[in-house]
């Protein structure tokens, strides 16, 4: 990773980040941890999309799920119950919404390649949701 990537990631980890963190939280009911591997994220020479994609890829889909569970209390109790971690990464080269999330030991991860399908929102939100809701 150049300058130029690092650089874009620290400004949307500084700048874009917390408001999503603080939408994911609202989202939920509770504070939950959210770990980024900023790393995997940053595409050499893509530095352009970061701001664009990274909110479309992991962060938009993440807070529709989690709201569209926690449309009553038993949603709410359910995910608060369950969820422990949040963890969000471009390990597995993985372009597909409804692959995109695993739900193990409370973790929920999400690996999606960054820049990739960026306009499936609705895609990625329904895997998200789907696979919390068959685990909660």
């Amino acid at each position: 990773m150049g300058l130029a990537e690092r650089r874009a990631a620290k400004e949307f980890e500084t700048k874009r980040f917390p408001q999503f963190k603080k939408d994911i939280d609202e989202a939920a009911g509770f504070e939950v941890p959210v770990t980024v591997a900023w790393d995997t994220l940053a595409l050499e020479g893509e530095s352009h999309l970061y701001d664009q994609c990274w909110g479309q890829v992991y962060f938009v889909p993440l807070i529709e799920a989690l709201k569209g569970i926690t449309i009553d209390d038993m949603g709410k109790e359910a995910l608060k119950g369950a969820l422990k971690q949040i963890e969000i990464q471009n390990r597995s080269d993985i372009s597909y919404g409804e692959r995109m999330a695993t739900f193990e030991g409370g973790i929920l991860r999400l690996d999606h390649r960054p820049h990739t399908n960026i306009d499936d929102v609705k895609d990625r939100t329904k895997g998200i949701q789907t696979l919390l809701e068959s685990k909660l």
